[in-house]
């Protein structure tokens, strides 16, 4: 397959040094349960890795939480303990990652999350995070509706700690652009209606409503407001990213707008882009599997972080054996080494103050038109 040819060159690529023992990587996603449309793709990623990084063998350890965080703190403990793994990557929300930043400092782990989370200050020298953060997406939410004479705007966001988050990115950048905030709502990711929110936010009659989902379940409130006639422009984060919001809201989210991942439309952005050929060989190779469409922002999520250990083993190898302190010490001083890596969501840039390392050149703007997502040029 296309992805373990480019999977393999990147390996040799960046091998150096030697070392004694596997390499082990453990992974607690969401495969099951209200995630599952983000945990799915994950999971069907990570099956397709090679078992060798800068040839070393690799053994993969991946585990389902049903985005649940006890579930996720209780994988975690367990590949820790039992496994020994090296490196540990989850979840696939901001919740269940979050229960991970406390093991992962604990036992001094690198966590790779896969949900843009914000861990306390006292808590990020473990935690990397390849997702692009809220802050670099709902600048480029705002300044679409600045463009587009936006002046008042509604906002419905998960009741946790990923509707929080993006709402505190959103609200200073909307007062900045002369954006007022008229009605503010809250759902939870298993609700099966939200229509008090929805009047709420049609009565305070903004021009623009702003929905903080992800999956299947950011398609709800959009529905439910174009089943009550609302006729504003709707925008959704990059949560809402995945065919299954597609499949789910049908007709109702046609013409919603949202900031997504290069690799998301890939075959649309121009060829001198610099992220279309590595997102294209791995779009290719994971629907070559699972079928035209199939891609997902969050497997792409999945590969960069295979993609930051595929950079940091050779360093980390010249310096310990796998399955050591000392090792995963050197892995996490790797990473934050890390500077200009592509990948399949944007450029790489890490540092001690940014576990991050993105910018603008992870996100564009594309527009839902006929069940299917149009760059906005």
């Amino acid at each position: 397959m296309q992805i373990r040819k480019l999977a393999l060159l990147l390996s040799t690529l960046f091998a150096a040094g030697a070392a004694l023992a596997d390499i082990t990587i453990g992974v607690t996603l969401s495969a099951t349960g209200p995630a599952a449309s983000l945990g799915i793709p994950e999971k069907n990623t990570f099956a397709l890795l090679p078992t060798t990084i800068a040839g070393e063998k690799v053994k993969w350890v991946v585990l389902d939480d049903a985005a649940d965080s006890s579930n996720a703190v209780k994988n975690a403990r367990k590949m820790i303990s039992e496994d020994k793994i090296d490196v540990l990557i989850g979840s696939s929300t901001v919740p269940t990652s979050l229960g991970l930043v406390e093991v992962a400092n604990e036992t001094k782990t690198v966590q790779l999350a896969l949900a843009p989370i914000v861990p306390a200050a006292d808590k990020r020298a473990w935690v990397f995070i390849p997702p692009q953060g809220n802050a670099v997406m709902a600048s480029a939410i705002v300044d679409h509706m600045q463009a587009s004479g936006v002046k008042t705007l509604g906002f419905i966001g998960y009741n946790d700690p990923f509707g929080e988050g993006y709402y505190k990115e959103i609200a200073p950048l909307a007062e900045k652009a002369g954006i007022r905030i008229v009605a503010s709502e809250r759902y939870n990711r298993t609700d099966t209606s939200v229509t008090a929110q929805a009047l709420k936010l049609i009565s305070a009659n903004p021009e623009a409503v702003l929905i903080v989902g992800s999956g299947t379940p950011a398609a709800l409130p959009q529905t439910t407001l174009f089943d009550r006639g609302y006729k504003g422009k709707v925008y959704q984060s990059h949560g809402a990213a995945n065919r299954d919001f597609l499949r789910v809201g049908g007709k109702a989210v046609e013409g919603a707008l949202l900031p997504v991942g290069p690799m998301l439309v890939y075959e649309q952005l121009a060829d001198s882009h610099p992220l279309k050929k590595l997102a294209g060989d791995y779009v290719k190779s994971y629907e070559a599997v699972h079928g035209a469409d199939s891609r997902s922002t969050f497997g792409g999520h999945a590969y960069d972080a295979y993609l930051m250990i595929v950079r940091a083993a050779p360093e980390a190898l010249k310096k310990a054996k796998p399955g050591t302190p000392e090792f995963r010490a050197a892995l996490r001083d790797a990473i934050e080494s890390i500077k200009e890596m592509p990948a399949t969501h944007g450029v790489f840039n890490m540092s001690a103050a940014d576990h991050n390392g993105l910018d603008a050149r992870a996100r564009v703007m594309v527009r839902v038109e006929g069940g299917s997502w149009k760059l906005i040029k």
